[in-house]
């Protein structure tokens, strides 16, 4: 078995557009909650959630590209940059074959599948669809469009395991490495479902804080008088690497990764609680 190290890492966060902010954000117990932004909340009964501020496509996308990537992928992209700058590979000299992506996300392109069904709705029935639609939807686009970027040809696939997910595909970057599988993995995860249909639906799960009048406050999952979770939107990447790859080349090491777990517990949310998943 080989040893796995993290050499590398990237965010786009509610509290910081890099990971540098977000630290000392985290640090400085700054909250990203606040009132929703991406669209007119008057008749919904969860106002608030943690928005990614400040983004602007244009910063690192040209328009044309733009128009290719839902706004999960481009969050996903963005951190998987900062990652992989942060981690000094440089892919031209290592043997991409055994290097890779794998990435998660929980609801993948939520926002460009609402606004064409929505568009198609409004429509007289003739399907007038993108042609970006299914390549900008799915899941596993991010981990496709990191590899493709950086000409990465090793192992690729994305990870669903709803808000477990991007601690899934760590894990499974993680096994691939230990296993002696890759040499090195682009891993983490990114969701942008601040939308009418993304919050509507939670709201209608009874898993979402209402707490309106105070927002700042409202994500509390060990309190008594909690009432729901604080929808949030952005991405979070690592470079796991294994040790001796790291050394070779000189990578600074931040941490050693000795082992992960997994746990469904589904069944047990919904069986034991009465109220639904807003009972948590």
């Amino acid at each position: 078995m080989k040893r796995v190290v993290v050499t590398g890492m990237g965010a786009i966060t509610p509290i910081g557009n890099n990971v540098k902010d977000y630290w000392n954000n985290i640090k400085e117990g700054v909250s990203g909650a606040a009132e929703i932004t991406h669209f007119d909340t008057t008749k919904f009964k969860t106002k608030f959630a943690c928005e990614v501020k400040g983004f602007n496509t244009a910063d690192f996308f040209d328009r044309k590209e733009a128009r290719k990537y839902d706004k999960f992928t481009q969050f996903a992209l963005v951190a998987a940059d900062e990652a992989i700058a942060d981690s000094g590979a440089k892919f031209e000299e290592l043997d991409t074959y055994r290097i890779g992506v794998i990435w998660g996300s929980g609801n993948g392109g939520m926002e460009t599948f609402q606004d064409e069904v929505a568009a198609f709705a409004k429509g007289d029935g003739t399907p007038r669809f993108s042609p970006f639609l299914i390549p900008k939807t799915i899941v596993d686009i991010a981990a496709g469009v990191i590899s493709i970027k950086h000409g990465l040809h090793g192992v690729n696939f994305a990870t669903v395991s709803a808000c477990a997910t991007s601690t899934t595909a760590m894990i499974e970057a993680f096994n691939h490495i230990k296993w002696g599988k890759a040499d090195m993995i682009v891993s983490g995860g990114s969701d942008a479902a601040i939308t009418e249909s993304g919050i509507g639906g939670f709201s209608s799960l009874k898993a979402l804080s209402t707490r309106n009048e105070d927002p700042k406050t409202a994500s509390r999952p060990f309190d008594v008088n909690r009432d729901g979770f604080v929808m949030g939107e952005g991405a979070g990447a690592i470079i796991l690497e294994e040790y001796e790859h790291a050394i070779k080349r000189g990578a600074k090491i931040y941490a050693e990764v000795v082992g992960g777990g997994q746990k469904g517990d589904a069944y047990h949310l919904t069986s034991t609680h009465p109220e639904g998943l807003g009972a948590q």
